[in-house]
């Protein structure tokens, strides 16, 4: 992270460009950035509380999709869509398969 990003006029909350901030944020977050680079943002996010504010709002959506991806929908839903599914094939002339019915 160059020094622009880690002086005075960041910690007053005039922090670079929002696009720029979040994707640096998003790289530190995937691991993308070299070991020094990794530290600069670190540093950055202990001295600028809007940054450090993003940084933890991205923590906990990313926690939020994750978690919900992990939830297996229930057997019965799953079912009843296959149902419905197989049903509207059926009102639509296609047998089970997908092909058209003689």
């Amino acid at each position: 992270m160059s020094d622009e990003t880690t002086d005075e006029t960041c910690r007053g909350g005039d922090c670079r460009e929002t696009d720029e901030r979040m994707e640096r944020i998003y790289e530190y977050l995937d691991g993308q950035l070299s070991r020094q680079d990794l530290e600069d943002v670190r540093t950055h996010l202990h001295d600028c509380p809007d940054c450090a504010t993003e940084y933890d709002l991205e923590c906990i959506i990313r926690s939020v999709v994750r978690r919900s991806c992990a939830e297996r929908a229930p057997d019965t839903l799953k079912v009843t869509i296959m149902e419905r599914i197989s049903q509207l094939r059926g009102e639509a002339g296609h047998d089970v398969v997908g092909r058209e019915s003689a």
